[in-house]
């Protein structure tokens, strides 16, 4: 089975939103689930929270998939952007919520600085699934410009959503999100 590792957004922790339950039906399933709590969730700095998701990678790229939800999956992709594949390519990634650029929060302006090298990004994952809500009130006010960028720039397969907003906009959202669980299923390394 995988190893599963989580990229939180901002001011959440490993029980925030979705968290939780979509580590209990993906360990049921017989996976790892690692959601590190990275640094500073209120105030995040680009580059600590990318060390920090770095260093909860313990498994083999190959063995492992990838998921961020929102300036968490900008993370990964910072991550991605900074592995070498030779040392492995990434099993998959799953971005939810995610944003492609800039939307805005001058907390978050770190984490695009530069824009993104979505080749090497590419380069560094066997595949791609973005899970987004097309009423999601980060990324207005084009939702589905995000998810055009992440199809044409990384070959993504998309999944909207009808409504769901953020997909959990605030830490204490406890919601179920299982086209999460299923995202990281339908990599064959799951």
């Amino acid at each position: 089975m995988s190893n599963i590792v989580v990229s939180h957004g901002l001011q959440a922790r490993e029980d925030s939103v979705w968290f939780p339950t979509f580590r209990a039906e993906l360990t049921r399933l017989g996976h790892d689930v690692v959601i590190p709590n990275l640094p500073r969730p209120d105030a995040p700095e680009r580059d600590a929270w990318r060390t920090a998701l770095t260093a909860a990678v313990s498994g083999k790229p190959e063995d492992t998939i990838l998921v961020g939800h929102s300036i968490g999956a900008v993370n990964v992709l910072r991550l991605l952007e900074s592995h070498d594949p030779e040392a492995g390519v990434f099993a998959g990634v799953v971005l939810v919520s995610a944003s492609a650029h800039e939307v805005g929060y001058d907390l978050l302006a770190s984490f695009f600085e530069g824009g993104f090298d979505w080749p090497r990004i590419r380069a560094a994952a066997n595949g791609f699934r973005v899970l987004q809500a097309i009423d999601d009130p980060v990324n207005a006010p084009e939702p589905l410009e995000h998810v055009g960028i992440f199809v044409r720039e990384l070959g993504a397969v998309a999944t909207v959503l009808p409504a769901g907003g953020h997909l959990g906009a605030y830490p204490e959202d406890h919601i179920e999100l299982p086209e999460a669980v299923r995202a990281v299923e339908e990599f064959p390394a799951a």
